[in-house]
């Protein structure tokens, strides 16, 4: 069996987070495939979204069965270096530490691509830090922004550290924007229903919206998290906002398309602690939406505060409702923001330039 240049490590859909969405993408990738000798395990043991973060004996035998192939390709393929979609925090991360033993004993070299963070939070604990130095010990980091280095400075030096964006590919041909705004003024929130997310920021600025007599209409798409339809439905209704908000479940696809076809704001005022660099945001941004989001994560390189939207800090209410007020009274305003935001997104956020980028990382540390 012949030699490869990179075996990839990678998360592959089911369930769909951002780390799965980008394996996905490096998976297909013929620039990729084109550029080195690749070999691919999926890590996933989850088979579906709904078994996702549940143990089972299926998982376990899955998890069993991924470990026999990456010492498999590891024996008989000899790759030059492992990309390792590495997991910061949580039970996967003891998983990683465990491979990242076996890639150190077969003299791997080994870049990891962080999609989450937590290692400052983590390494509090002695036991975290001691795997936080075997882990990143001579390994290359792919971040994706500059702004999440901090969360790893104690463990990895700059020099090892390489910035890639993520990239998503072209979507809006799949739903034609509309050709005039309708009224109300359509707000739209895409992300599961967990508290962290920003839900009951954004339903209690539109209470705040509302009061001032503002018209408007908020959309939450996605599936049940931590907050229930029910306990969704019950602020609702205690904002006094069942004819403004409306929760609509999960929409994938072409449903997902038309939902952002047909909205005139993007807001995400995420406080997650793990934010990195949410792909939701540059959907809108490629659908030629305003973006209202936060100051967390990689989102400040996305979007640009006054110029593809507006960033407020984190659980102000009040701040979020008067930027979203701007947006609703101004027409050219939210029209000229959203066409900057497409602007950038297609000068930064493509998937070919992603995928570019990665193959350029590769190089440097396959050298």
């Amino acid at each position: 069996m012949p030699h490869i240049d990179i075996l990839f490590l990678l998360h592959l859909p089911p369930p769909v987070h951002g780390s799965s969405m980008v394996g996905q993408y490096i998976h297909r990738s013929s620039e990729i495939a084109n550029s080195f000798s690749c070999g691919f395990v999926n890590l996933l043991a989850s088979k579906n979204v709904s078994s996702s973060g549940k143990v089972s004996f299926s998982k376990l035998s899955s998890f069993v069965g991924t470990w026999f192939k990456i010492l498999g390709r590891l024996i008989r393929q000899r790759p030059r270096v492992c990309y390792l979609a590495l997991t910061a925090t949580g039970a996967a991360f003891y998983r990683d530490v465990l491979i990242v033993a076996l890639l150190r004993l077969f003299g791997i070299k080994r870049i990891y691509h962080l999609h989450n963070k937590g290692v400052l939070r983590w390494s509090s604990h002695w036991i975290h830090r001691v795997f936080y130095r075997f882990v990143f010990s001579q390994a290359d980091v792919i971040l994706l922004s500059k702004h999440l280095y901090s969360d790893i400075q104690d463990f990895v030096s700059e020099s090892k550290v390489h910035i890639c964006p993520n990239g998503i590919p072209e979507q809006i041909h799949q739903a034609a924007r509309k050709n005039q705004t309708p009224s109300p003024t359509k707000i739209l929130f895409l992300s599961n229903l967990i508290e962290s997310k920003g839900v009951f920021v954004l339903i209690e600025a539109c209470s705040h919206l509302k009061k001032k007599g503002i018209s408007f209409q908020c959309d939450f798409i996605g599936g049940e998290g931590d907050i229930t339809a029910e306990q969704f439905q019950a602020k609702v209704d205690q904002c006094n906002l069942a004819n403004q908000v409306s929760f609509l479940g999960k929409k994938y696809d072409q449903e997902k398309y038309e939902a952002f076809a047909g909205a005139d704001i993007f807001a995400f005022p995420t406080h997650y602690p793990n934010e990195c660099f949410p792909l939701v945001i540059l959907e809108a941004m490629q659908h030629q939406l305003p973006v209202v989001s936060s100051f967390e994560g990689g989102i400040r390189d996305m979007v640009i505060d006054g110029e593809t939207g507006f960033l407020v800090e984190q659980q102000d209410v009040q701040t979020l409702a008067s930027k979203l007020e701007f947006l609703i009274e101004n027409e050219q305003a939210r029209q000229k923001m959203g066409l900057a935001g497409r602007k950038k997104y297609k000068k930064e956020f493509t998937l070919e330039r992603f995928e570019t980028r990665i193959v350029e990382i590769l190089e440097q540390v396959a050298l």
